[in-house]
């Protein structure tokens, strides 16, 4: 199926603050140059508040990850959880017409669908309150036939009682998502043959379906004004968790500047980057490794074999020449390496200096046990 853009665009998009704070949490979750591995969540974030995918909302997040706009469509054109046009301003109903809720009665609630919304999917209703589409497997088989309506699943479902969900949502009341036949989760049809006292003590709706109803909204879509859904390893404090408190906070992503201006920071800064080192001074190397044997310096956190075979072209085979680095040797290395900060950050020289004399690094010990490497990518 080709996607594109809608037709149609509104002029500009922006994140909520709640939902930019948030945004900004998920960036933090990957290294420094792997800030595009975020493309996915911030795109879903907007897609929860604005109900589909816009084209602005796609440049936004692009500038905001450092990405060309056509990486980011890219993207969001491949996986069809995206919405890339308009959808009800209530919901979008999709209904799940794989085999086990097609066998059930899928397609008498698409029947339902073109009746009371559109004939055809993706198409607004009159009142434009609701859109529809029909999708591949949901995973809810033994509650067959279903519909996911937002974030929650509708199962066991009639033409009957999805009538009337479709005339509850669209009069503006609670609806309880879950099955919709008594059923509490996905126990037999018939009532559970076993784990019977489980029947005493459960409340009554199960977990998923009792959040719903304590937000009273079945379709709740994220409006930017609940507390910011911040990641697990930054707290409220903004400091990343394993960091000490007197830490500086990691930086928030600056604002998109024009692309002429990036286009002049980053002529410049690939000039700063070409240009020799301050203090340089080249270490102590060797035309081979002694005796013929070189230490196996992938064991060292952050060298993978790629890098190992770099440092040996540059003359290093040891642990001992590595732990012997001066700071200006340092700067000789980091300049001929791919990734520059490299040794620091991941502290080559602490542990080599243990690995010389037979001591083992934590990262050293898995390394050896699950035969795991850095690799540099």
């Amino acid at each position: 199926m080709l996607r594109r853009l809608h037709s149609e665009q509104p002029d500009s998009f922006a994140f909520t603050p709640a939902n930019q704070a948030w945004a900004e949490a998920q960036i933090t979750k990957y290294p420094e140059g792997r800030q595009a591995s975020a493309v996915i969540p911030l795109l879903w974030r907007a897609q929860e508040q604005e109900g589909w995918v816009t084209k602005p909302a796609i440049e936004h997040i692009a500038d905001m990850l450092g990405m060309a706009y056509i990486r980011v469509l890219e993207v969001c054109s491949f996986y069809f959880m995206f919405q890339m046009q308009p959808t009800g301003s209530v919901a979008n109903i999709q209904i799940c017409g794989t085999t086990s809720c097609m066998i059930c009665g899928a397609e008498d609630l698409v029947a339902v669908c073109k009746e009371k919304i559109a004939e055809k999917p993706h198409t607004l209703s009159a009142d434009g309150k609701f859109t529809w589409e029909e999708v591949e497997c949901l995973g809810a088989c033994t509650n067959a036939p279903m519909a996911q309506i937002g974030k929650d699943y509708y199962e066991d479902l009639t033409v009957e009682s999805f009538t009337k969900l479709l005339d509850d949502l669209a009069a503006g009341k609670v609806v309880a998502p879950g099955p919709q036949n008594g059923r509490y989760a996905a126990e037999p049809k018939s009532g559970l043959t076993s784990l019977t006292e489980f029947d005493s003590g459960k409340t009554q709706y199960n977990a998923s379906v009792q959040l719903a109803m304590d937000i009273k909204d079945g379709v709740k879509r994220i409006q930017g004004d609940e507390v910011p859904l911040l990641t697990p390893w930054v707290g409220k404090d903004g400091v990343v968790a394993g960091r000490a408190a007197a830490d500086a906070p990691p930086k928030a992503p600056e604002a998109p500047k024009p692309a002429v201006k990036q286009a002049a920071e980053a002529k410049a800064e690939a000039k700063k980057e070409d240009a020799p080192a301050a203090e340089e001074q080249e270490p102590e190397v060797l035309k081979e490794a002694r005796g013929g044997l070189p230490d196996d310096l992938k064991l060292l956190k952050g060298v993978g074999p790629k890098l190992e075979e770099k440092l040996n072209s540059l003359g290093f085979f040891h642990f001992d020449q590595i732990a012997e680095w001066t700071e200006a040797e340092v700067a000789w290395v980091d300049a001929r390496l791919k990734f520059k900060g490299r040794i620091e950050r991941d502290g080559w020289i602490e542990q080599a200096k243990r690995l010389q004399v037979g001591d083992e690094t934590e990262f050293a010990k898995r390394a050896k046990d699950e035969g795991l490497y850095e690799e540099e990518d």
